[in-house]
């Protein structure tokens, strides 16, 4: 009886083909590309919450335009191109694909001198490109009296520097924010929120080159 029907009966089943079972299988979102930021008070936004500084901004602007990325902040409150030069190795251990120096406003107001200044952050560039990523240099802007050789020398290290290494470069970074109260807390120095977000808007469009897919 049970061999009987075992073998009459004929029990069609529908196998759905490759392509279609692999097309409802969830896929693991693409993996972002890591940016780091070196940098002092300015990127770590002091006095702010920490997604109101520009590096959060940024990330946020990016995503916007299909440009993500994975926000490593190593910013540190005070710190000048030594210190930074001093932990690059434990940022770069995160292997991000860009690294945005944000640094030098301790160093000049340290009247640190100038060849130091230049040397750590040739030093800096050359470890983040041998680890295999990109450098954005942020140029500083001291505002210098006209007879302070030191501000101006300092000043024109920077495009001096990425000239010579070609390094991605963005001049007077806080040019659209410093001078404009509205746009500065009340220790006159360190940006407000909305300042922030200015700060952000001038980095779009270099970062977002810096994140293309490679050739």
């Amino acid at each position: 009886m049970w061999a009987a029907l075992a073998c009459d009966t004929k029990i069609d089943v529908d196998v759905p083909d490759r392509a279609s079972v692999e097309a409802h299988i969830p896929q693991a979102p693409a993996k972002l590309p890591r940016v780091a930021f070196l940098g002092d008070s300015l990127a770590a936004g002091m006095y702010l919450a920490a997604e109101q500084a520009f590096p959060s901004a940024l990330q946020r602007r990016l995503a916007r335009v299909g440009a993500g990325f994975e926000l490593i902040n190593a910013a540190v409150s005070g710190d000048t191109t030594a210190d930074a030069l001093r932990r690059v190795d434990a940022v770069l251990a995160h292997k991000p694909r860009v690294v945005v120096i944000e640094l030098g406003e301790n160093d000049a107001t340290n009247r640190a001198p100038l060849d130091s200044v230049e040397a750590n952050l040739r030093a800096l560039a050359t470890k983040i490109r041998s680890a295999g990523a990109h450098v954005l240099l942020l140029g500083v802007q001291l505002f210098p009296n006209p007879r302070d050789e030191y501000a101006s020398a300092f000043e024109a290290l920077y495009p001096r520097l990425a000239e010579e290494l070609q390094l991605p470069f963005v001049p007077s970074f806080m040019r659209s924010v410093a001078g404009r109260p509205e746009l500065i807390l009340a220790d006159g120095t360190h940006p407000t929120p909305a300042g922030h977000e200015r700060l952000a808007a001038t980095l779009v469009e270099p970062l977002r080159v810096l994140l293309s897919p490679e050739p």
